[in-house]
């Protein structure tokens, strides 16, 4: 049995953590590369066991006064998507002005996507469409605090940066939270370069929304994948 916690930094929602970047803790301390369910928001500072389970995968609980609480579970998995060209960072960069948080998010604070989040504090990841096709995009520049000690951004902001982007290419405006997310990290970019992240829709069934996303690297190389799956709120 492993432990982890998500500090309050990385929300998501007020008072949960980010989906992409709790997936992501959740698959580094597996360290398998996988699929993980949200059965539920991740509860932030607190502690967080993940065990095996009898289906071969993993279980994420979060024990609470009325006893252990399902939070997340986990299957081996690496995703498979074709990935469309990557726009260059001044493209990118010009998709960005046009993020469609900035005139309304319901989310302003969330660690990834909040334009309400300090730089050097969120990711402030801003994605736009890119004229004449489906898909998003928006430069990414990680600073220091997101590096391991080899000056590599880890893995579990990786999963973050994928993540919220394929909300907006997916399902905006409509209220949605993340159901399923798989990642496939190839290298991790250093902190200070001048990245790229894109978006786009695959697939819509009813509530569920799926969609693509992607890293590029300062040389335009794609250094991770993503395949989510987002779910609809009720009215």
């Amino acid at each position: 049995m492993s432990r982890i916690i998500v500090a309050p930094r990385f929300n998501g929602p007020p008072n949960s953590g980010n989906g992409g970047y709790s997936a992501g803790v959740i698959a580094q301390a597996i360290g398998e590369s996988v699929r993980v369910r949200l059965a539920q928001p991740v509860p932030i500072d607190r502690a967080l066991d993940i065990s095996t389970n009898a289906a071969g995968g993993w279980d994420v609980h979060a024990t609470q006064p009325s006893g252990r609480v399902l939070i997340a579970t986990a299957t081996p998995h690496v995703p498979v998507v074709e990935v469309p060209a990557a726009p260059s960072w001044v493209e990118a960069l010009g998709a960005s002005k046009h993020f469609s948080g900035f005139a309304q998010h319901s989310f302003p604070h969330c660690f990834v996507c909040g334009p309400q989040r300090a730089d050097g504090d969120g990711l402030r990841i801003f994605p736009g469409s890119i004229p004449g096709t489906n898909v998003l995009a928006a430069p990414w520049q990680p600073d220091a605090s997101l590096a391991d000690d080899t000056g590599h951004v880890r893995s579990e902001f990786i999963w973050a940066a994928l993540d919220c982007p394929g909300y907006f290419a997916a399902c905006s405006p409509t209220l949605a939270l993340l159901g399923e997310f798989s990642v496939q990290v190839d290298r991790r970019p250093r902190s200070g370069e001048t990245c790229v992240v894109i978006a786009w829709p695959i697939a819509n069934h009813g509530r569920k929304h799926t969609a693509g996303t992607a890293l590029f690297d300062a040389e335009g190389r794609c250094s991770a994948v993503g395949i989510a799956t987002w779910i609809a709120l009720k009215s």
